[in-house]
This record gives C-alpha cells, structure tokens and sequence, in this order.
C-alpha cells in the first residue's frame, strides 16, 4: 500500500539533529525525507539505539511506510505511510501495540517517545493505544533533559484542549521508574490512550498568559523511603508559598519494578529496577496557560531530597519569568499542531528565550521546507513589559487521516 505522494522528490536534511522532529514532520505531511551524514565523523558512527527504537514505533503506528538504511546507518530514507493508529490487524496484539524499550535507551526518559506519538495520535485513522515498557523506560525527568511521563500528562497533554482535541485522553503510569545506573536497568511502564482523532486541529488565539492562579504537583518516590517526598514537598511549598497560595502536591510512593534476568543468584528469575525520588510541578494561569517544572534525583544519588525540592520550586518561577503563554517544553508541540491546522493564521505569544531556543527555531525552517509558510513575529504591545512575541502560523489544512490511498 503507498500514498498518492509516494513519487515525491525527497526532502534532503544532514546531519543527526532534530530527527524525532523531521520523521514527525515527514509523517503527519507525507513527504519523503532523506537525511544523511548521521554522526559520520563519530568514533560511533550512524543512529543510535534510541532512535531506531523510535523508528521501530512509527513503523508500528503507521502502515505503508518504506524505510531504508544505509549500510553504516549514515543515511536515511524515510517515505511515510498512514497514521493508522492500534486498530487490530496492525501489528498489534488486541487492539494495543505493545513498544518494548530496550536497556540501551534508558539514556533516554519514556516522554522522548509519548511527545511525539501524542502529536500523531489526533491524526490516526484508529485510536491510539499504546503500552511502553522494557528496562529502557524511564518515567521521570533524565538527565539528558527529558521531562517526567507526570509532566507529559499534567502540561502537555491539557494543552490538546485548546486544538479542540480533548476526549477520551489518558496516560497511565503503570510502573514508575528512575534513570538507571550504567548497566542497570528502568523498567517502567506507561500507557498511553489517545481516542479523540480530528480532521483538522481549530485555529489557536492565545496572547495573553494572564497570572498565575494555582500550582498543581506530584512528588514520587520509587523504593525509597516516603519521607523523600514529605521532604520534597515540604521545601518546595516553601518557596511557592510566598506566590502562590493556592499550592497542593501529591504523594506517590511506588516499589521497584521488577525485570526478568538470566543472572546466576537470582531465585525468582527477576531484578529489581532503578529507583530514586523526584518532583513535577505545573502551574496554571488566569487564562489556561501551563509552566512546568521537573527535577529527579541522579542515578548515582548524592542530592537530597530537599534540594530536589527546592531546584523544583526554582526552576518553575524560572520558567514563569521566561513568560509566554506556552512554555519550552511545549512550544514544539503547539507549534506544530498550528501548522497542521485549518487554512487560517493561529496566533500564540512566546517569551523571547523560548522563541529563541534551537529547537523552535529549527522548526521554523523545517516546517518551510515540508511546504508550511514562513511565520509572522510581531511585539506584543499593550502594558506588558516582559518582551513577549506574538508568532503567527497559518496552517496547512493537511490533515493525515483523510489522505487517499492509491
């Protein structure tokens, strides 16, 4: 089976950044993609684990998509297929597909895959039911960047509400776990149930960030003892207070989670994966606007759980400070549901740092380059003195779900 656009010229890109963000492109538009010179003059040449990983999960969700390596895994050509969800017949078993993560990403947090899934499941022909799991899933924060499955369901997921996108939409933390040690293993498990598709996302307005109102939070602790938490949110109150008092953080104390192993001196067949303790924080706005923040503690430990606490509580008034109504780790998201929107200009205003960041800036340029139009910055005026941008999108009108299949 192949799209009507299977004999468009390819798209050519180099070099290893920003792949997630091109294969997403490529799919949700139907376009071709080539990308070479994958990290070609590393000593560790081509994708890593983790990316084809996140290649095995597209394959898994589409159907019709060709995928070609070369033989260094330098060079990529990617020719997208339809979005066609978890209906059963797919690869999937009973209707939900079943993405093992293996030891090897564990570098990586379970949200570098849920974020860009969650972008294509409003677009799939199905529903969306996928299941991660593995000793490479890491529910929390990671410290290569990545933000906990808590914030992907409490700032990210709500933002879909706005795009008119909003039933029937659940993520499930099924087993926590924390960023593992060198040769350990996670072993978390996330679902994700996403069954609400549309044609075309609504047309987004959104230029005021109004005031912050409530802060909202969850404090977990993976086989440790539970005091972490009581400690976590004890400090991290403490300075959230004084702004804010309508503060309320949740406790959550889960055990190890369990994964099968061939090791010798092990009765029952099975280890126990990481564990640690960490915090995620949301706050939100007179208008609806969201500002996370998420700090875990390091796979070799040494952070206490109040100063876990307190970088939280920090790095969240840091992110209100950047103003905006969307939030870094949300900008990509947003932005790229804008421009798969209806044929109308979206606007939506972003503090400077955010707008400024590589990755929107990125976007930018590879959304011109999959056909979108230029985007429109303009000050925003009135008494706001934070030096925000109003950037304007006009949308595709390019939905996935309704492209005809030859």
């Amino acid at each position: 089976m192949a799209t009507e656009d299977s004999h468009q010229p390819l798209i050519q890109f180099t070099g290893h950044r920003h792949l997630t963000t091109r294969l997403l492109l490529a799919t949700l538009t139907g376009r071709p993609v080539r990308i070479s010179q994958i990290r070609s003059t590393s000593t560790n040449p081509g994708l890593t684990r983790h990316e084809t990983n996140f290649i095995r999960l597209l394959d898994a969700v589409t159907n019709g998509a060709q995928i070609q390596f070369s033989m260094t895994g330098t060079t990529l050509v990617y020719r997208p297929g339809l979005i066609t969800g978890s209906a059963e017949g797919l690869g999937a078993a009973g209707g939900v597909i079943r993405h093992e993560i293996p030891r090897e990403c564990a570098k990586r947090g379970v949200s570098w895959w849920l974020v860009p899934l969650c972008v294509m499941a409003p677009f799939s022909k199905g529903n969306v039911n996928v299941t991660f799991f593995g000793e490479g899933c890491v529910t929390s924060s990671t410290p290569s960047g990545d933000i906990s499955a808590d914030t992907v369901r409490t700032a990210i997921l709500p933002l879909y509400k706005s795009f008119g996108v909003e039933r029937n939409i659940e993520l499930r933390i099924l087993k926590r776990s924390c960023s593992p040690q060198a040769g350990k293993g996670a072993g978390g498990e996330v679902q994700l149930v996403f069954n609400h598709q549309v044609r075309l996302p609504k047309t987004l307005h959104l230029m005021n960030p109004g005031r912050v109102k409530k802060i909202r939070g969850v404090a977990y602790c993976v086989e440790v003892p539970k005091t972490n938490n009581e400690r976590m949110i004890h400090e991290a109150r403490g300075v959230l207070n004084k702004f804010v008092p309508d503060t309320y953080i949740f406790s959550d104390a889960s055990p190890a989670p369990l994964i099968p192993t061939n090791q010798k001196g092990q009765a029952s067949g099975k280890v126990k994966g990481a564990v640690g303790f960490g915090l995620s924080l949301v706050a939100e706005s007179s208008t609806g606007c969201i500002y996370s923040a998420d700090v875990c503690s390091p796979p070799e430990g040494g952070v206490p759980a109040d100063e876990i606490g307190r970088q939280c509580a920090h790095q969240l008034l840091e992110k209100i400070s950047q103003a905006g109504c969307v939030e870094s780790v949300a900008a990509q998201t947003v932005l790229m549901l804008m421009a798969m929107g209806s044929e109308d200009v979206g606007r939506v205003g972003l503090g400077r740092d955010v707008l400024a960041s590589e990755e929107v800036i990125q976007l930018a340029r590879d959304s011109k380059a999959f056909g979108g139009s230029g985007w429109g910055f303009r000050d925003n005026g009135g008494e706001n003195e934070r030096g925000e941008v109003v950037v304007s999108v006009v949308g595709r009108g390019v939905g996935n779900v309704g492209r005809k299949v030859a």
